[in-house]
């Protein structure tokens, strides 16, 4: 079992009781699952593009990833319905655990300039998404083996019923959230 999910198990559901005054250790908001999501653009006019973002999706995920489709046409972006544009995987169990821990403790201390994630980037039901423009940051991408730089989503589903909780949640998994005012 991860380090994270014992840790959860202990001393998070212990603090999250006491803040928020639960009575039952289920009332307390748990991560549900991490989706990661990258958008190539690239892809309508190079098909090779699409697998290098693939593998190295794959690569950081450590699961395989899957090709997103487009819904609709868009002729200003000469987009066609059903063309590949992307790809994303979702992480769930001990590898959400283990991606969550990789990224607090080795990618995001990785970023140039890095004061901190945005406090700000929750959806109002207590889910948080998170914009990164590089995945160089993550140590198992090698920089010789990459095309071109592309950045990806990390969308973090919780159980959590207001963002307060889902904050709270994060910052008990050492999310480094950039202080307010500054």
């Amino acid at each position: 079992m991860s380090r994270l999910k014992e840790l959860y198990n202990t001393e998070i559901t212990d603090a999250m009781m006491k803040r928020f005054g639960y009575k039952n250790v289920l009332e307390v908001p748990k991560l549900e699952k991490i989706v990661l999501n990258m958008g190539v653009g690239e892809a309508r006019d190079n098909i090779k593009t699409l697998e290098a973002a693939v593998r190295d999706m794959e690569t950081i995920a450590g699961q395989k990833a899957v090709i997103t489709k487009a819904k609709r046409s868009v002729a200003n972006f000469k987009l066609r319905e059903g063309m590949s544009i992307g790809c994303k995987t979702t992480l769930r169990g001990v590898r959400m655990y283990e991606f969550l821990d990789r990224l607090v403790n080795l990618a995001l201390p990785r970023v140039r300039d890095f004061r901190g994630v945005s406090p700000n980037a929750f959806d109002g039901r207590g889910n948080y998404s998170l914009g990164i423009k590089e995945q160089l940051i993550f140590p198992e991408i090698q920089y010789d083996k990459i095309d071109k730089v592309r950045g990806l989503d990390v969308i973090i589903v919780t159980t959590a019923k207001s963002d307060e909780e889902a904050r709270e949640l994060l910052s008990l998994f050492n999310m480094p959230f950039a202080k307010q005012g500054l």
